[in-house]
């Protein structure tokens, strides 16, 4: 999927759409963002030393992991419930490409379990697990 198509799926614009590409196979949601350095979450984290924020990784991964929910779930927002076991290995900065990979483990009515893995060049810069609420939209 392209940013177009992703669109489609996921209620985030402009600069709060941070996936440029998704591809689910086999169970599995693969994403990446390409960090430009234009960004606006890098204008004060930090000027003379860019470094994107743990918790812009952890929304990257959410929004990942969204487009597996997109199919049967339409007419709901994903909302963030919970950020469990976060671990930062690598700092994210411009030029980099993080690469995400993302997997529901279990789901209970309205709620989904989900656990993701963030990747540059192949080195793991973040990990996590985190639950989402699919609420109506109205």
């Amino acid at each position: 999927m392209n940013q177009e198509e992703i669109k489609k799926v996921l209620p985030h614009r402009d600069a709060m759409l941070l996936i440029d590409e998704a591809e689910v196979k086999d169970g599995v949601a693969y994403g990446k963002k390409t960090i430009t350095g234009d960004e606006w979450f890098l204008q004060g984290h930090f000027p003379e030393n860019p470094v994107v924020p743990g918790v812009i990784l952890c929304e990257i991964l959410g929004q990942s992991t969204c487009v597996l929910l997109s199919k049967e779930n339409e007419g709901v927002t994903p909302f963030f419930t919970g950020l469990d076991k976060v671990r930062f290995k690598n700092s994210v900065r411009p030029g980099d490409v993080l690469e995400t990979q993302c997997k529901l483990i279990k789901n209970k009515g309205v709620f989904y379990w989900a656990e993701g893995k963030g990747f540059v060049n192949g080195k793991l810069c973040v990990r996590a697990e985190f639950s989402f609420a699919l609420i109506k939209e109205t």
